[in-house]
């Protein structure tokens, strides 16, 4: 039974941390720092300035990253049997490697493994960036301060998944515009960070004209990025708009408290 112990220890360790588990904490805090690092890297690489200065460092560091992402991609594929989902040998972990997540972790090492493949999908890392959200406390220095810190604090988990999606699509619309566009306009798209210019511009429906599209995959894909952004960024207006209308429905529903003391008022 050494072996199924170690099996769950493992798996334990690489799902989401319990409470008081020292060793899975750890392991989120080290994957997630390494998955930010490398989506710093991979955009930075498209500045050939800064590229042809270290390219031993990018290629060293793109060497280790994908050997720890495959070590952590075997690893759950063979400790997911102690998850009663996927607890046959086989069709269990084949069922567990066409989840979403999975694939996308393999999506991620993939083109290190395929040099013929021609699209490098190492930016499909930063969708497992969710697990870096941490809930900042506001401070609180008046009455609407502390409304809004309530509204915030209760509705931290749908602001933060909203702001994730929003810095993600602009990943996403950038590395896609600068696949698109590079060949045609290198003095525009010359680099991903580059083209953020043009996806925040874009997102945020600013739309300033001076960066735009000129092959009809740019402009088919910049059309859908544009509509897309157009409901992004109603998201968190929304999302606080509700907070602000419940906060005001259950402080009407809360007995009345003195000013002075903050206790409750007999009614």
């Amino acid at each position: 039974m050494a072996t199924h112990r170690l099996r769950k220890r493992v798996h334990e360790i690489l799902e989401v941390a319990a409470d008081g588990d020292t060793a899975s904490r750890a392991f989120d805090l080290f994957i997630v720092s390494l998955i930010a690092l490398n989506v710093v890297a991979f955009t930075l690489e498209t500045v050939e300035s800064l590229y042809a200065e270290v390219p031993g460092l990018f290629r060293w560091f793109e060497t280790v990253s994908v050997v720890i992402f495959t070590a952590e991609y075997v690893l759950r594929l063979w400790s997911c049997m102690h998850d009663g989902r996927y607890g046959r040998p086989v069709r269990g972990r084949i069922r567990y490697a066409l989840t979403p997540m999975l694939l996308i972790d393999l999506f991620a090492i993939l083109p290190f493994y395929l040099p013929f493949v021609a699209v490098d999908l190492r930016f499909m890392r930063a969708v497992r960036l969710v697990r870096l959200f941490r809930v900042m406390k506001l401070a609180r220095y008046s009455r609407a301060i502390k409304t809004l810190g309530r509204v915030v604090s209760a509705k931290k988990e749908e602001l933060g998944v909203t702001l994730f999606v929003l810095c993600l699509l602009l990943i996403f619309a950038s590395s896609l515009l600068y696949y698109a566009e590079h060949g045609s306009q290198p003095e525009h798209f010359s680099s991903i960070p580059a083209a953020m210019w043009w996806g925040v511009a874009t997102l945020t429906t600013v739309g300033y004209g001076d960066v735009y599209p000129v092959t009809v995959l740019g402009k088919l894909l910049a059309s859908a990025i544009a509509v897309l952004g157009i409901g992004m960024f109603a998201l968190p207006t929304g999302v606080l708009g509700a907070g602000f209308v419940e906060e005001i429905q259950s402080r009407k529903r809360a007995p009345a408290c003195c000013p002075h003391c903050g206790k409750a008022l007999d009614s």
